[in-house]
């Protein structure tokens, strides 16, 4: 009964209107500077959703401190974080992979090692900052790759992601939104007269990094923009945001630990349930006829030819996550068609924004989209491109009605 429950409440939040998350920021001058915190607070509120955050960030502060630093530890364990935020000193990531494997790479595993220690749900976030605006001229000579903009950069983005990877967790990329501001948009200073620290046009854009990260949602149309700047560099500076987080997901990590429910079904009398869900550790089936399994791969027997909707819930390891996939399975006196075998359904792109179309063998009559309640709250006629420009950021189904199957499958609106 306890995972049912967290399973419910976590497919509600990514559908509601507003989410509420708890925060901590571990950093330096780079996450204070312009109030980062606050201003991501307020940028959230804007979209009606909630922040409640804490933070220590000391000046120059690095990653190798803050594991021992007492005032970092006290705010780990002062509650259940949804998320952590972690930013190493400025420099340190972007040095020869030999000198971050040795001076920083240990002390990000220990950092989360004790977030997750307070709270397994915990997710800890790397901060990706940014090069210097004129590479490091401090350490050019010793390693030239930092010598440039993008060299440091380049090496800040290899750094940050290979953290994110070898710890399970996520990056937010603010590093690799500033060189697209820096590359297209080349009248918006993001730097202050140090050519290192963020200014606002600077602290902004990783506040809307962060915001599509954490909430896997577009900033783009925030009413919230800090005094000074401008409605189309604030326009501008949101799409890059968005585009850098939510059109690479995958290479931010983002979700990449969490399950993905997914399942295929055959044979006549009993039907054999084959679990394909990544990363699951336990499930939890309902047949759709009163009956239920918690095995990876059931077999059931259905008392009377119908049609009944199956569904499957994939838990992570920790019971933090979940995700599920419903799907209609037709029983009849000569067995079942499995539709995910026999005419399969793919729904590209996924996550989407404005449309979505659909490739299926199946001969439908029609096709709906339905929410995470079951209600259908649209239907249509064709798979060319279907407009979901309409639909609020979460969770959806497409079910294909054919004249004897159906097929219903999970995307998800950005």
């Amino acid at each position: 009964m306890k995972k049912i429950l967290i399973a419910f409440l976590i497919i509600t939040a990514s559908t509601a209107q507003a989410q509420v998350k708890n925060i901590l920021f571990l950093g330096n001058s780079y996450t204070y500077g312009n109030d980062l915190p606050t201003m991501l607070k307020t940028l959230a509120e804007s979209f009606n959703d909630t922040i409640d955050k804490d933070q220590n960030t000391p000046g120059g502060y690095q990653l190798v401190q803050h594991v021992t630093n007492s005032t970092t530890l006290s705010k780990i364990a002062s509650r259940n974080w949804d998320h952590v935020i972690i930013q190493e000193q400025s420099q340190k990531p972007s040095f020869s992979p030999g000198q971050v494997a040795t001076g920083v790479y240990p002390y990000a595993k220990t950092l989360c090692d004790s977030i997750r220690s307070n709270y397994s749900c915990t997710e800890p976030i790397f901060f990706m900052t940014w090069g210097r605006e004129n590479g490091d001229a401090s350490n050019c000579a010793s390693y030239p790759p930092i010598c440039t903009f993008n060299g440091m950069n380049q090496r800040l983005r290899e750094s940050y992601t290979e953290m994110a990877v070898n710890n399970s967790c996520t990056v937010a990329p603010v590093g690799a939104a500033w060189k697209t501001v820096r590359d297209s948009f080349p009248t918006i200073q993001l730097y202050t007269s140090d050519g290192s620290h963020p200014n606002v046009y600077g602290t902004y854009l990783a506040a809307c990094v962060f915001y599509a990260t954490i909430y896997q949602k577009s900033p783009i149309g925030a009413t919230y923009v800090p005094a000074g700047i401008g409605a189309t560099d604030a326009l501008n500076i949101q799409t890059t945001a968005s585009n850098t987080v939510l059109d690479s997901m995958s290479i931010w990590q983002i979700n990449a630990n969490k399950p993905t429910a997914n399942f295929n079904y055959s044979g006549s009398g009993t039907i054999n349930f084959t679990n394909s869900s990544t990363n699951g550790a336990t499930y939890a089936w309902d047949f759709g006829d009163g009956n239920s399994s918690t095995l990876e791969d059931p077999n059931h027997t259905y008392g009377s030819n119908n049609t009944y909707t199956v569904q499957l819930i994939t838990f992570s390891t920790d019971s933090c996550f979940s995700d599920t996939i419903t799907q209609s399975v037709n029983v009849t006196a000569t067995g079942i068609n499995n539709t995910n075998n026999i005419n399969g359904l793919t729904i590209y792109p996924n996550p989407a924004n404005d449309f979505i179309e659909i490739k299926t063998d199946l001969k439908y009559n029609n096709i709906s989209i339905i929410d995470v309640t079951g209600k259908t709250i649209k239907q249509v006629n064709s798979n060319n491109k279907i407009d979901i420009s309409n639909l609020t950021t979460g969770i959806y189904f497409i079910k294909i009605i054919g004249t004897e199957n159906a097929i219903i499958k999970k995307f998800v609106k950005q």
